[in-house]
């Protein structure tokens, strides 16, 4: 007996390496747009276009700049591009999750060292970036081997 789910259960949920890449590419879209709107971007007077010393807070939380909301633009208009197949949405989901692990790594050296930092990161960003790294290469892994398996059925 097998832990593992059903992959017909996952599209039967609207779980599909498709949706999720375009639902987080929604996502990214949506929080670069509003890392420009003051009101949802605390500070925004004080967003620099790059480097550690930009005040811009979005949604008083995460700090960003206008390189960081336009790096977001950017992951997001991957994010629609890559969910065109199951194989390009998988490379999103791992290769993007592999991207926010390193961003982790990168905020954690760069706290006690904030001359390096060109992407303004806090605490929460990068708490953030792991979460989003694990997740994103998580349901890649894990919504890839089910289109694996279903591709080998269908090969029988």
């Amino acid at each position: 007996m097998t832990t593992a789910s059903h992959p017909a259960q996952h599209h039967a949920m609207g779980l599909t390496l498709h949706n999720t890449a375009l639902v987080l590419g929604w996502v990214f879209l949506a929080v670069g747009v509003l890392g420009f709107i003051p009101g949802i971007t605390s500070n925004y007077g004080a967003m620099a276009f790059a480097g550690h010393d930009s005040g811009a807070m979005l949604l008083g939380i995460f700090q960003v700049s206008i390189l960081h909301n336009i790096v977001h633009l950017l992951f997001g208009a991957a994010g629609l591009y890559f969910a065109r197949t199951g194989r390009m949405a998988r490379g999103y989901l791992i290769g993007g999750g592999a991207i926010y692990l390193v961003l982790w790594i990168y905020g954690l050296i760069t706290m006690s060292n904030m001359g390096a930092d060109f992407v303004p990161m806090n605490a929460a960003d990068d708490w953030l970036h792991l979460v989003l790294g694990v997740v994103m290469v998580g349901l890649g892994v894990w919504l890839g081997r089910d289109a694996r398996e279903e591709s080998k059925g269908r090969a029988m």
